[in-house]
């Protein structure tokens, strides 16, 4: 693919941008259908957004109702739309049936292309994932854009499987660890990890993401913690109990966070101990985010009154 040309000039530096794709979630469960702006990518811009990191994402919605949902959503927490976003027939829609334990199966509606053009800055952080990366033609584009950007600014990814909505396994997994060399931080729900190296333990999937160029690998185990990973140290941090509305949207809260935590630690982030204060703030913004239905990520407020309450200590694996 050739070089993509940037989008008109940006008045306003931003911290992160978020390339991937935004979509209504129609949300099925047991007192009827609500439906709820969504789309990982445009959860983890939109949780960025609500605690106070300027923020830009670069999609593909239509110029529709579900389109115009999705932005003044993103508006509300002061996302931007990037040049280039509004260009697809109609939006994305994603139909989630929830289980009586909260958790959640989906079924898509959904087209990806990512108009020939490339955000006008480089900013501190460049996020992707899910959908984004490995659903063709916009995948060509997103990989075109690690290409452009990897070198000068921090990349962080969340390949957030959709089995229904991938290739074969192993062209799945190829895709996957493709994209690696060009990120610092993946992240990966459990359920994901076992999809993509189902003969593998947690521990040995975290070693094979740090083989292939990450610089910090992240596991997510929902109610029993995660596992964080750097070439020089292991943690495990534990989980934060709450009462659990339903998980929409708490991967995607975590994922925020995490970035949240890393801007804010700077030149220090992936030292030891500012990666458990890191682990520490995505566990309570996914915490915040489970107890309330759909995906209502924390403010920043939110995040640090709660953060100000004693927590158990974390283990070093």
């Amino acid at each position: 693919m050739h070089k993509l040309q940037p989008a008109a000039p940006a008045h306003d530096q931003m911290d992160v941008i978020v390339i991937g794709e935004a979509l209504i979630d129609i949300v099925n469960g047991p007192e009827g259908s609500i439906s709820y702006p969504g789309g990982s990518p445009a959860n983890v811009a939109y949780g960025l957004g609500r605690l106070g990191i300027p923020t830009g994402l670069l999609t593909a919605i239509g110029d529709d109702e579900h389109g115009t949902a999705i932005t003044n959503h993103l508006h509300s927490a002061g996302v931007r739309l990037l040049p280039g976003s509004t260009s697809l027939e109609r939006t994305a829609t994603a139909t989630a049936t929830l289980a009586a334990d909260g958790s959640a199966s989906y079924e898509f509606d959904i087209a990806w292309r990512l108009a020939p053009v490339a955000p006008a800055m480089i900013p501190k952080v460049l996020h992707t994932g899910s959908i984004a990366t490995f659903l063709a033609p916009g995948a060509g584009t997103v990989r075109t854009l690690l290409e452009q950007c990897h070198q000068s600014c921090l990349v962080t990814y969340d390949p957030n499987i959709r089995p229904d909505l991938l290739g074969s396994h192993s062209e799945a997994q190829s895709v996957f660890e493709d994209l690696l060399p060009l990120t610092d931080v993946v992240k990966l729900s459990d359920e994901d990890a076992h999809w993509l190296y189902p003969a593998s333990s947690p521990d040995d999937v975290l070693s094979r993401l740090l083989q292939h160029g990450a610089r910090l690998a992240v596991i997510t185990k929902g109610a029993d913690g995660a596992l964080l990973a750097t070439p020089g140290a292991r943690f495990s941090i534990p989980s934060v109990k709450t009462e659990v509305a339903d998980t929409i949207g708490a991967g995607d809260a975590y994922m925020a966070a995490l970035i949240f935590g890393l801007l804010t630690r700077g030149d220090e982030a992936f030292g030891p101990a500012a990666l458990q204060n890191v682990g520490q703030t995505a566990s309570m913004a996914a915490a915040i985010t489970v107890s309330r239905p759909g995906a209502n990520p924390p403010t920043s407020k939110e995040l640090l009154t709660r953060l100000a309450e004693p927590l158990r200590p974390y283990a070093t694996i």
